[in-house]
């Protein structure tokens, strides 16, 4: 069956490792999804970014590597994901949420590609609010 929303599906499978303690995970990959993991990363939300190439499977996957606290509590607490295919949601340059005062980090979809939320804002450009990661 075919993923109608695969930004949701990557979110998705990250919680799903998170919750059972998993080193790594695994995600199909796209440009919009290799550009959310590298963000990810440089956010310090994930360890590590690797593309697998497969030569059985049509689709390249993404290796994303999970962090974790020294008392083994992830770093990753929450994802919530906003504008899905249903319903988008779009934000104006003067309209970008701080969630969690500031603590989470929002993701943007922009003409000049996907930003978090600080880096929107300080280039005043909105666009499709995607997910929040805390």
């Amino acid at each position: 069956m075919p993923v109608t929303d695969p930004i949701s599906d990557m979110l998705t499978r990250v919680r799903n490792a998170i919750q059972v303690r998993h080193d790594s995970v695994l995600v199909p990959a796209s440009k919009t999804k290799r550009s959310l993991a590298r963000m990810l990363q440089r956010e310090g939300f994930i360890s590590s970014v690797e593309i697998e190439e497969a030569e059985d499977k049509k689709q390249p996957m993404m290796s994303l590597g999970l962090k974790y606290y020294e008392d083994e509590t992830p770093v990753i607490t929450g994802l919530k994901r906003v504008s899905r295919p249903g319903l988008r949601v779009y934000v104006g340059r003067r309209e970008i949420p701080r969630y969690y005062g500031g603590l989470g980090v929002s993701f943007i979809s922009t003409s000049a590609g996907v930003l978090t939320g600080r880096e929107a804002w300080r280039r005043g450009i909105g666009g499709e609010l995607l997910f929040y990661v805390w």
